[in-house]
């Protein structure tokens, strides 16, 4: 019993050494039902327009405060994706798009063709770059995403954004 105690203890202490921390993010892939994919990198996230978007109560699914980020700027995400050309044969069909951001652990937030550019949440809708007064390669989790519009903030607050996924409802 007690060589079992210990096997086990050692299998246990290795497999939490072995787990790795989140990584951070330092660019993001822009792949799918798109003409040509891309990587956006941080440095390239510095050409786009840096806007003010002030402090955000971050929040549950039930409404309930988590916690406040102070002092946010970011990017509009559409502006990222203004370079991006989709692939369809006609605008009407764009109503069908939509784009599936990913973290590096997996966490996805989904933000459709239409709200993104055809509702308010759109302009609300930030690649973060500075929080607190630190700059996003100095946050230890890089790239993230909110959606400052959102009455639940923290449903679609992303962090170490890895990927967005353009695809297209059938």
């Amino acid at each position: 019993m007690k060589k079992l105690f210990t096997i086990l203890l050692f299998i246990y202490a290795g497999s939490a050494l072995a787990q790795e921390k989140t990584r951070q993010t330092n660019k993001v892939a822009i792949l799918g039902e798109v003409e040509k994919e891309s990587v956006i990198t941080m440095d390239s996230l510095k050409q786009y327009k840096i806007a003010e978007i002030g402090d955000v109560n971050v929040t549950d699914h039930t409404g309930a405060f988590k916690h406040k980020d102070d002092q946010l700027k970011g990017i509009l995400l559409k502006d990222v994706l203004s370079h991006t050309k989709f692939k369809t044969t006609s605008p009407k069909l764009l109503s069908r798009f939509y784009f599936v951001c990913t973290g590096i652990d997996g966490y996805k937030v989904v933000y459709s063709w239409n709200e993104l550019y055809n509702t308010m949440v759109g302009d609300h809708v930030y690649i973060i770059m500075e929080k607190n007064g630190i700059t996003a390669n100095k946050m230890p989790e890089s790239i993230q995403m909110t959606s400052a519009a959102d009455i639940k903030t923290g449903r679609r607050y992303l962090h170490n954004l890895d990927k967005i996924v353009v695809e297209q409802v059938k």
